[in-house]
């Protein structure tokens, strides 16, 4: 009973209850301390939907990970939040001329938000499987062997600041209002902790549309190459439109098909992570370009064939 509930219930709580929460919240200029709150509860309930209905059980075990996780997210976290504090002084450098629908409800607000900057982070996210120095940085978030909520926020602070700048630099020039900011900036957060889930939760075909765990495990397969799919934060949109979408509903997944095969050593503790992609040990081999579906299979589930190269 337990299980179904979590399985059913939990997407809707969390997409549809979290995030209209933060919204109505941002709606009414709340404290932004309220908005902490909700985050809070988020977590929380992230935590529980792990351990009461787990994809991998295995996997809520700590691998000497979780401090280090919780050091990634209290960074990169407070780097989302700082980035919603200076909207107002970046829209005052920007001028008066405001493009955004201010007229428009917050919540439709949030949603062209969204898929603004699902658009600018997928594309750097492509791109940081596509270019060297990228992937060094990009690297410490494919270094791990399980997933689980904390992974989203699991990045190299300068990566997750050039993933920031690729969704949020366009909504600056738009023109984005702070309330709306806020509350994107807990959509991101409930986002990746659904992305990265180890709860066995169901959200039947939406599974195709919706950037979440059932398709994000294949963006962390081992193999040079075969990771090289579903790269869309919020949505599969961009994935599809670009040959990248891959699902197969067979796979299961354990921690011997994540991480790095070219660097099953990657070193594992925080500080260590922030120094090695610019030491010879965070050099990868050459890159190519990403494999990609022909057109008539673009909205096919089958696997793009892997690269040839060691990234």
């Amino acid at each position: 009973m337990t299980t179904s509930i979590v399985r059913y219930g939990y997407a809707p709580f969390m997409l549809l209850g979290i995030n209209g929460t933060a919204i109505t919240l941002a709606a009414v200029s709340a404290p932004k301390i309220l908005l902490l709150g909700v985050l809070g509860v988020a977590v929380v309930a992230s935590f529980a939907a792990e351990r009461l209905a787990p994809y991998e059980r295995s996997w809520n075990e700590s691998q000497h990970d979780s401090v280090r996780d919780a050091v990634h997210v209290f960074v990169n976290e407070t780097l989302i939040l700082v980035s919603v504090a200076i909207i107002p002084i970046l829209a005052a450098l920007r001028g008066g001329h405001v493009w955004w629908p201010t007229s428009w409800p917050l919540w439709a607000q949030v949603l062209i938000s969204i898929v603004v900057a699902d658009f600018g982070i997928t594309i750097v996210h492509m791109l940081s499987h596509r270019y060297g120095w990228m992937w060094r940085l990009h690297a410490v978030h494919h270094s791990v062997t399980r997933c689980y909520g904390l992974n989203g926020l699991m990045k190299h602070p300068v990566h997750q600041t050039l993933e920031m700048v690729g969704g949020v630099a366009p909504l600056i020039v738009l023109g984005i209002p702070t309330p709306v900011a806020s509350a994107l900036a807990v959509c991101v957060a409930v986002q990746l902790l659904m992305q990265h889930s180890n709860a066995d939760y169901r959200v039947g075909r939406l599974r195709y549309v919706l950037a979440l765990n059932e398709g994000h495990r294949f963006h962390h397969l081992r193999d040079a190459g075969a990771g090289d799919v579903n790269f869309g934060l919020f949505t599969l949109l961009w994935d599809h439109l670009a040959g990248t979408f891959s699902y197969d509903p067979t796979r299961r997944f354990t921690t011997a098909d994540l991480g790095m095969a070219a660097k099953p050593d990657y070193p594992t503790r925080y500080v260590e992570q922030l120094t090695t992609p610019f030491r010879a040990a965070g050099a990868c081999g050459p890159m190519g370009p990403l494999p990609r579906k022909p057109w008539r299979a673009r909205f096919s589930a089958t696997t793009p064939p892997a690269r040839a190269d060691g990234a």
